[in-house]
């Protein structure tokens, strides 16, 4: 444990953070999910709902500096490709 108070209080906000950040993270592994899950079916009007919710997520977090804009652009990339193939 820190012995001056700064410091507990920096062990803190780290915490919060990154309780926070892994709430983020999970939404955005779970919104590819579904997005994954719809491509997987074949339904094109599903996916494109569940592609927009997905590629909204990752710019939120990618805003708010949970994850990397470039992570953010790769991520988007794929969704992109992975719903531009179905026929």
């Amino acid at each position: 444990m820190p012995n001056i108070k700064s410091a507990e209080k920096r062990v803190l906000i780290a915490r919060e953070r990154n309780a926070k950040n892994k709430i983020v993270k999970t939404r955005i592994k779970n919104t590819i999910k579904k997005f994954d899950a719809a491509v997987a079916e074949g339904n094109r009007e599903a996916a494109e709902s569940a592609y927009k919710v997905a590629v909204k997520t990752v710019d939120n977090a990618a805003i708010k500096g949970v994850i990397h804009k470039n992570n953010a652009a790769h991520k988007k990339s794929s969704l992109t490709k992975k719903l531009n193939a179905i026929g």
